[in-house]
């Protein structure tokens, strides 16, 4: 494993005084800590939370000046009035603390010293080497700033996160007589920010020695970087006309700062949200903004949606943000300790467990060749907590979990790929007829899905789908393409059907007011009147096991969200390969919500359509996410995408008491042959039943109980599991899967599986290696003699394994 590098992000408040010799010892400390990572990686980087920003915005090329620091616990600049859980306002989210008594004050001078002093011991510990970052942040949360919230209160258009609001990247600035290094006779009246930020940074970042900069919770993509609503999406409707305009301005900012600073490399948070979301609420030009030549990193994953255990938020925007990305390198951000908030996430909200280590190191995107591409980059948001300590605990327990993530990494897409319409959703937020409704639906959709334990975890976009697959149409025939309705008559579309055509697995999701007629014809699907409201659920699925109180069988659907209405009925109801897997009645109508089809002339090929419900409550949009129904109340809609695996033989099923328990979540990572489960589980008192194709997995390590073709598990909170044997027979009982010493020159590897009654067990092997399994029946130490069993060497839709048929006992798998 080699990685590109690591960034340690980190605030001043480890340096308690300004002397020479707790700048050294810090670094010395903050390397030597995380070297066990960083011997791995080309470049170190330390990522510098010194303020908001605002010391590059009040900079004056005094280097004897002192800057406001983050040295609060709790926003520096906006309190809330007194809650009645908290009457007298003592809480960090009411007022602000300081972090310690008489904190230092600091000088630019002598953070231009400090950034000498990071590389130089960061190299003479790593001996690599090691770069510098500046961070702007855009809220009023880590240091006071005069210059945002009382020169240019202008700024802060974005309210959804705080009453102080968030500094818009495309506002202009009022007049301002104050002197700034690239202004020094004041700001003219009319400036763009994005003008002045940019001169700003050319003085301040090269002055200072930074190399590079980070823009902070999403600035310089969009207006409300944290919201669901937006310039374009006020929580009832979609203002289309606008979309341009606002394209325009978002670009402008870009232009208008690499224009004053041209050549600073760019790293961003990006924002919360999706590629989707973002078009669809604040029209934000991503593609463009790749694409623009701004010498900038993609988005990493959000840190901010794992908080909330919302792992469909974080995986499906990171996902969008990486199907196309501006270079061919992207980074992974995990979050150890916050130094504002008093909480330290990988000691208290995740309670040392690595589920948000494990579900995003499960991510590949899948580039034009067809080729896996992985995270090159970890960041570590930070390495001190909000009291300036940095515990080496925390160190010492997240890297083997990091290390083990990347040897584990993808190197094949998944069982699922989702195919991203990245330069579709552009078109259709900003062409003409506007389908931003669409786009709006389709992430909102699949963040509920994959919520609700859809294991989706590799992205294709179509225009890499379109190229991968030029030369082969069975090019995925391992992974069921998951993808929105394609454009009419579009490569993409082509590129979907051939890939059924040729005996592949296609389930894809959405409204069909925009399918062309092959399409229609190729789903046996016909266009109806759309219908939206609250529809009777009927199922022809096998559902989860709720012991104590059933899913909803109502399912409300609402149009503003889910694209329009139920507009889906089959055509030809005849037809002996449809089958109708959901449908959803409202006043004697019905239409379907998911249906399933085959042909004999796609050589094992199938296709499933789902139409999709966003089941999130449309009174509730003052937030910054969606908010979904009551599960209870209504059928949780997204939940059907994993429900209609079943067509494909794959089944995913949850045990639990009540609608209103988080079912676990997986991610299924394919590496040299294995499959690799990553798995969350929000309660763990529910369990999970798993069956594939291949049969039903055996998680290397663990006791199972196979009932009716299922393997079970009642799995800890955050977990991760090897599996490369998969087993098919009639009878239950407890099966077992676990590796054992080889103690043999030349075997490097065995595993034992028990509980076998004839059955047929299909083992991944380690690509190369076949010609060096044996699988002995019921063997006995040294595994040198006795019943060996013959097995056929296979490649087929279902990969390439080692299939042995009759299997009673123990088999032991050697290699």
């Amino acid at each position: 494993m080699q990685l590109k590098n690591v960034t340690l992000e980190m605030s001043l408040k480890p340096f308690k005084d300004t002397s020479e010799a707790t700048a050294r010892n810090v670094c010395r400390e903050l390397f030597r800590q995380w070297w066990p990572l960083c011997r791995h990686a080309d470049m170190v980087s330390v990522l510098l939370w010194a303020a908001d920003g605002s010391e590059i915005l009040e900079y004056r090329r005094d280097l004897e000046a002192r800057f406001e620091w983050a040295k609060w616990l709790g926003s520096a600049n906006a309190s809330r009035p007194p809650h009645p859980n908290d009457p007298e306002g003592r809480g960090i989210h009411c007022r602000r603390y300081l972090y310690m008594e008489q904190p230092p004050e600091f000088s630019y001078g002598w953070l231009k010293r400090l950034i000498a002093i990071v590389k130089e011991v960061g190299g003479a510990v790593t001996g690599k080497p090691v770069r510098v970052g500046e961070t702007f942040d855009p809220g009023p949360e880590f240091a006071e700033s005069a210059f945002k919230y009382v020169r240019h209160p202008e700024l802060s258009m974005g309210k959804t996160t705080s009453t102080a609001g968030f500094a818009c990247c495309y506002a202009t600035l009022h007049a301002d007589p104050t002197r700034y290094a690239g202004f020094p006779t004041g700001i003219p009246e009319g400036t763009p920010f994005g003008t002045f930020l940019g001169r700003q940074c050319q003085f301040f970042l090269n002055d200072m020695g930074f190399d590079y900069l980070w823009l902070s919770n999403g600035f310089g993509f969009g207006l409300e970087t944290w919201g669901l609503r937006g310039a374009v999406f006020d929580g009832q409707r979609f203002s289309s006309e606008r979309c341009d305009e606002v394209r325009r301005e978002n670009l402008a900012f870009w232009d208008l700062f690499r224009t004053e600073c041209p050549k600073i490399p760019i790293e961003t948070r990006g924002t919360n949200l999706s590629t989707g979301m973002d078009l669809s609420s604040d029209a934000v030009p991503l593609r463009e903004i790749y694409e623009g030549g701004y010498g900038m990193e993609p988005p990493p994953n959000s840190p901010w949606a794992a908080l909330n255990y919302d792992f469909g938020l974080e995986l499906v925007g990171w996902m969008s943000h990486i199907a196309e990305i501006p270079g061919d390198t992207f980074p992974f951000r995990f979050y150890t300790h916050d130094p504002w908030w008093l909480n330290s996430p990988w000691l208290d909200r995740y309670e040392r467990e690595p589920h948000d280590i494990y579900l995003p190191l499960s991510v590949s995107r899948i580039d034009a060749a067809g080729t896996a591409r992985t995270p090159t980059s970890i960041l570590f948001l930070t390495a001190d907590d909000s009291y300036g300590n940095m515990p080496e605990q925390v160190p010492n327990e997240v890297i083997p979990h990091v290390l083990t993530g990347k040897r584990d990494e993808p190197d094949q897409a998944g069982p699922l790929l989702w195919v991203y319409p990245f330069d579709e959703y552009h078109e259709w937020t900003f062409g003409t007829p506007s389908r931003i409704e669409e786009v709006f639906f389709g992430d909102w959709f699949m963040r509920g899905a994959i919520n609700h334990g859809l294991p989706l975890n590799t992205v294709i976009s179509t225009r890499s789908l379109i190229a991968a697959t030029a030369g082969s149409a069975a090019k995925f025939a391992e992974s069921v393409l998951v993808s929105p309705v394609p454009a009419a008559g579009s490569a993409w579309q082509a590129a979907l059907l051939n890939h059924v055509r040729a005996g592949g697995r296609l389930l894809i999701y959405g409204p069909v007011a925009h399918a062309d007629a092959e399409l229609l014809d190729f789903l046996n699907l016909a266009r109806a009147e759309p219908l939206t409201g609250e529809f009777d659920l009927k199922l022809e699925l096998d559902g989860d096991t709720l012991c104590e109180q059933p899913y909803a069988a109502r399912l409300n659907h609402p149009g503003l969200f889910s694209a329009g209405g139920m507009d889906g009925v089959v055509a030809d109801p005849a037809d002996p390969g449809t089958t109708v897997l959901a449908v959803a009645a409202l006043a004697q109508q019905a239409r379907v919500a998911a249906m399933a089809r085959a042909r004999p002339e796609w050589r094992g090929g199938s296709a499933v359509w789902v139409r999709g419900t966003v089941a999130c409550d449309p009174a509730k949009t003052g937030g910054h996410l969606l908010v979904p129904f009551n599960p209870a109340t209504y059928f949780p809609g997204e939940l059907l995408m994993r429900y209609a695996l079943q067509a494909f033989g794959v089944c995913i099923g949850v045990e639990k008491d009540t609608p209103a328990q988080k079912s676990p979540m997986a991610c299924i990572a394919r590496h040299a042959g294995g499959f690799f489960f990553s798995g969350f589980t929000p309660d763990t008192t529910s369990a999970i039943r798993l069956r594939f194709p291949q049969g039903a997995p055996l998680l290397l390590g663990l006791e199972t109980r196979l009932c009716n073709g299922e393997t079970r598990y009642t799995m800890p909170r955050a977990w991760h599991r090897e599996c490369r044997v998969f087993v098919d027979q009639a009878q239950n009982g407890r099966l077992a899967c676990h590796e054992v010493c080889s103690e043999m020159v030349g075997v490097k590897r065995r595993l034992v599986v028990t509980g076998l009654v004839n059955a047929t067990v299909r083992f991944y092997h380690e690509p190369g290696t076949e010609s060096k399994v044996r699988m002995l029946r019921n063997g006995v130490r040294p595994y040198l003699v006795g019943d060996f069993a013959a097995f056929a060497v296979n490649r087929d839709a279902l990969g390439g394994y080692l299939q042995a048929d009759g299997i009673s006992g123990e088999l032991v798998i050697s290699w």
